[in-house]
């Protein structure tokens, strides 16, 4: 329940102060991402301290470290129980650090080891995680690691007193691939971009169109030129014709790459895909000589065809890949700071919390900060998806990799560039797929057992085939060789991770941030839809909704006097009121003997005249008649609100009609007035947010069973706003306990339910309820920390969008799934009765389904939110 929840019950003071803040320490939700690492970029330290977990402990931890020589910043961070510490290599090191924060009394978790992002662009498919993981299984030091083919990124956590860097990348690329970057932006080879650019001209790509002339070559003699076909040479007492060179050629220059990663792969002892193809190369071409079967248009036709598939399965996969990367292209490289009274450029990690920075009309915001001084519109669809630019001015805050549209602003710098709101937001989404779905799950267990039965299928096919059906040996090794090809369940394995990479990076771009897999299949699932009211239904802030002149007053009368009374009060009707006021341009009042009166209102003299605000009751014992008060008219006719609610002409009921009536509303109401004259009524209310009704009808019509309201306020509010919205169900005056049992009592009764609060004070039922979904987390630390799903701005419109795509990713992995399934074991079912040529099975059954799979996932990326499917954003692909 957050504390604007506790609205006034208009039954009491609407001036009551309530200070019912709480302080809790939830430690279980703040650390229920734990990390046990420390890593050392080249001058930053990340420590993890989960027992520094209050300012108190924070100034302690940072006062300690800051007393080493070389530390340059200091920056703790209580609510995730982590220390970033910039330093001085040359002076200090993480070991001193650590030591420090020891000496403040605080233990360091997974102290002495350091994690690590290897990039290895090369990595583009299970099988190929699965020899770098097999190497790394040999290291020792290794505590834990996490490969991710829909990335290229490897994440080794190591102990730095074991094994070093250049250990890990020794065995990455002992595996058969190469390390172009760590975590520290070092380059140890070409640069990526490059690489990725050029697929279809790289090495490997030349060596299979050479492979493909080859084959080519010889089917032309094998097929047509037969006459031309003439013997070449003889080896082991086999004759070899044109076209059998030329077959061998192809498998020279197709297959160079397949065999040395199939050596990897017999080195690491995995049995993967490089491994079976080598196998059914070498046994092609073992059987063509040795056994005189001539299978050397199979072996070549594997080869190329084979390279063929790699560099389509390469080229799918960094379609993927270019999602993520639009994010992290997001944020310039470079800033233009003001240093030494001039400005200069600078690149990005040199600038640091407290410069200024400058940004001109058209550029990329570099860093998140406050602007100090300036004005401008910033578009922050790249952050939060909002389709319109936000007006931006001194004290407002800013985002890095969001566009400065059209003004001149100079920018206080905030956080550093490693833990700015993109920073976080790009790490999150890589880190996401580390949580895998209960389908990937599934399907990792189910390929364990898939390439054994296969394999063993193909052999015995192989041998059994020649005498259960009378297939001729020459015959049956090719079948055994299709069915080698069908045994790797590369399209199988990728379905799921290369959907969830396409959702998460698709709502990231859009302004939804999702935390995981597993959080975006389990929203698609969602049943119930339960949402906290202050803040999400409605704006979470007070405003004047009605002004009811009374007695001649104009309307300007009475928000003048109520300004006057209310100025010198805290209360956030007060401030509704006051901040009304300034709006309309009224007068200034001179105020003197200002009294609050317990559980009734306030009082004070203006201008020399008693004047009172507060509720009914005030004024009923100041001797009014409540029943019978007369509203100010305009040329004879009653203004417009008043007329409403009066059914007598110019005379209002206030008791019984127009209070009841506001209140109903769910509106707080002031009257305002003299000891001999009533002046007015004001009506103040926390306004519904304008999309939330469409959203609840939105929600519904995609086929959420059930939306509830759970808030802290009064009943009769509560009541109010849920007819508003239009909610099935709402449920008030609860405290926090309580909507935590009312999220345990739907996740009892139904499949799936969705909590939508603020990520902060309502975290135990966001952590209660199957998917947590925070509103407006862009730049908070604690929401993007405690919530499964983040929308980035306070736009509940993203609502249906982030079930719609939940839903469709849920549906896309299905269908990947089945269909990958489906197409390897119809085309294992037609190999022995000869249906299925060796060509198809490496088409259709390797590179044909990771293609598919792939292009069906990034269909995933057209859905965009409602309302903003003509909207195009610069800096972002949407």
């Amino acid at each position: 329940m957050t504390s604007s929840d506790r609205e006034p019950d208009d039954s009491g003071d609407p001036h009551d102060h309530d200070h019912d803040h709480d302080h809790d320490h939830d430690h279980d939700q703040e650390l229920t991402e734990p990390t046990s690492k420390s890593v050392d970029s080249g001058g930053v330290a990340e420590f993890s301290v989960p027992e520094m977990d209050c300012p108190s402990c924070a100034g302690k931890v940072e006062s300690s470290v800051q007393k080493l020589d070389g530390i340059e910043d200091v920056n703790p961070q209580v609510t995730t129980g982590k220390l970033s510490v910039s330093y001085d290599p040359e002076r200090t090191n993480p070991k001193s650090i650590g030591d420090r924060v020891e000496r403040a009394g605080y233990s360091i978790e997974g102290d002495g080891e350091l994690t690590v992002k290897f990039t290895v662009p090369e990595m583009d498919c299970p099988s190929c995680a699965g020899k770098i993981e097999s190497a790394l299984d040999r290291l020792d030091g290794v505590s834990t690691y996490s490969t991710q083919p829909t990335t290229g990124k490897v994440a080794v956590t190591y102990d730095e007193s074991s094994i070093d860097e250049s250990d890990i990348v020794a065995a990455i690329e002992s595996a058969g691939y190469e390390v172009t970057e760590t975590d520290t932006g070092r380059e140890t080879s070409a640069d990526e971009d490059e690489s990725r650019e050029s697929i279809w001209t790289s090495t490997r790509a030349i060596k299979t169109w050479v492979s493909g002339g080859f084959t080519a070559l010889g089917i032309l003699f094998e097929f047509f030129l037969v006459g031309q076909n003439l013997e070449l040479a003889t080896v082991v007492g086999r004759e070899l014709l044109v076209a059998d060179v030329l077959f061998l050629i192809a498998v020279a220059f197709g297959g160079q790459t397949i065999l040395r990663n199939g050596y990897y792969s017999a080195r690491n002892l995995n049995l993967d895909i490089d491994f079976l193809m080598s196998v059914a190369i070498i046994g092609a071409l073992l059987a063509s000589l040795v056994f005189g079967e001539a299978l050397y248009f199979e072996a070549a036709t594997l080869a190329f065809l084979f390279s063929v598939a790699e560099l389509l399965e390469r080229y799918s996969m960094d379609r993927a890949r270019n999602s993520l990367r639009e994010l992290m292209d997001l944020s310039p490289d470079e800033a233009t700071v003001k240093r030494d009274g001039e400005e200069v450029t600078v690149p990005v990690d040199d600038v640091v919390v407290g410069d200024i920075v400058v940004v001109r009309p058209g550029e990329k915001i570099p860093m998140d900060g406050e602007v100090v001084d300036g004005e401008s519109a910033v578009n922050q669809a790249p952050i939060t998806g909002e389709s319109v630019p936000v007006d931006k001015t001194a004290g407002d805050e800013v985002y890095a990799g969001t566009i400065n549209e059209e003004g001149y602003l100079e920018i206080q710098v905030t956080s550093q560039a490693s833990d700015n709101t993109l920073s976080r937001i790009v790490e999150m989404v890589e880190d996401a797929q580390s949580n895998k779905t209960e389908r990937e799950q599934f399907v990792e267990r189910f390929s364990a057992y898939y390439t054994p039965v296969v394999v063993a299928f193909a052999v015995l096919v192989t041998v059994g085939s020649p005498y259960v059906i009378g297939t001729p040996w020459s015959t049956a090794v090719v079948y055994g060789l299709t069915l080698l090809v069908l045994a790797c369940p590369c399209a199988f394995v990728i379905s799921t991770p290369v959907s969830v990479v396409s959702g998460i990076t698709s709502a990231a771009k859009n302004g939804v941030l999702i935390k995981g897999g597993n959080h975006l299949e389990a929203m698609g699932a969602v049943d119930v839809v339960a949402f906290d009211k202050t803040g999400t239904l409605t704006k979470g802030e007070l405003t004047v909704t009605d002004v009811v002149p009374l007695n001649g007053n104009s309307e300007q009368d009475v928000l003048n006097c109520a300004r006057g009374l209310e100025q010198r009060s805290e209360h956030p009707i007060g401030e509704a009121i006051v901040a009304e006021a300034n709006s309309a341009g009224v007068g200034e009042r001179e105020i003197e003997d200002f009294e609050s009166i317990t559980g009734k209102g306030v009082r004070a003299t203006l201008d020399g005249e008693r004047h009172f605000a507060g509720k009914p009751g005030l004024f009923e014992e100041l001797g009014f008649d409540l029943s019978h008060v007369h509203a100010t008219t305009d040329g004879g006719v009653v203004t417009q609100t008043a007329q409403q609610l009066c059914d007598r002409h110019n005379c209002l009921d206030l008791l019984e009609d127009t209070v009841p009536k506001l209140q109903s509303e769910g509106k707080t109401v002031v009257l305002v007035g003299t000891e001999d004259e009533l002046e007015g009524v004001v009506a103040v209310a926390d306004e519904v947010r304008p999309q939330a009704k469409r959203t609840i009808a939105r929600l519904k019509d995609l086929g959420v069973k059930k939306t509830v309201m759970l808030t802290g306020d009064n009943e009769r509010t509560a009541r109010a706003i849920a007819e508003q919205v239009g909610v099935d169900e709402y449920r008030a005056e609860l405290l926090p306990d309580e909507k935590v049992s009312a999220i345990e009592g739907f996740v009892d009764a139904y499949d799936g339910v969705a909590m939508v609060g603020d990520g902060v004070n309502d975290a135990p039922a966001l952590a209660t309820a199957t998917v947590g979904v925070a509103m407006g987390a862009a730049g908070t630390d604690t929401a993007l920390e405690t919530a499964d799903i983040a929308l980035m701005a306070d736009d509940l419109s993203k609502l249906p969008y982030l079930y719609e795509l939940a839903n469709d990713a849920n549906s896309v992995i299905r269908q990947n799934i089945w269909a990958s399934l489906g197409v390897k074991a119809a085309l294992a079912v037609g190999v022995p009765f000869g249906l299925v040529p060796i060509w198809l099975a490496v088409l259709a059954g390797d590179a044909g389904m990771t293609v598919g799979v792939t292009g069906n996932a990034m269909r995933l990326s057209r859905l965009q939110p409602e309302g903003t499917e003509n909207t195009e954003t610069e800096g972002v692909e949407l």
